[in-house]
């Protein structure tokens, strides 16, 4: 997925390059749909490059990716974003159907609300979403071994 976005990632005459770091843990194999999974992670990567667009000035663009088991039955994939971050209002219609933040055209409304559908009903997982104004944004993925 990584390398699906690497493009956006590059900085240009408009804004700073976006770093991505990773940290991640040593996994078990996770039965999972792949191609589903894939998409969440497109969906929550391309919001965040998104939300780092959006930023003026030369601020540090950053996005971390981290992958834990939080228990021994659990997986967790955290992606996290430095951007301006989301109201309270808009944190909790994060995962509604059509809704968005972006400008007329540039979204559907639908990436998150996909993204939540795969995770909780095919995986029988959580998807969550935490921000505040001015530090970012982290959605966290968290997936049963079982």
């Amino acid at each position: 997925t990584l390398l699906m976005v690497q493009h956006r990632l590059q900085g240009n005459e408009s804004r700073p390059e976006i770093t991505i770091i990773k940290h991640y843990s040593p996994l078990p194999p996770v039965y999972c749909w792949a191609s589903q999974l894939n998409q969440v992670f497109l969906n929550i990567l391309t919001n965040a490059i998104d939300a780092l667009d959006d930023i003026k000035g030369e601020n540090y663009r950053e996005i971390q990716i981290t992958t834990e088991m939080v228990d021994p039955e659990t997986l967790q994939i955290s992606i996290q974003d430095n951007g301006s971050g989301m109201s309270e209002s808009n944190l909790h219609k994060a995962f509604d159907p059509f809704f968005t933040t972006k400008p007329v055209g540039k979204g559907t409304g639908l990436g998150l609300s996909t993204s939540y559908q795969i995770i909780t009903q095919q995986h029988r997982g959580k998807l969550q979403c935490f921000s505040q104004p001015g530090e970012g944004t982290e959605l966290k993925i968290q997936i049963p071994m079982s």
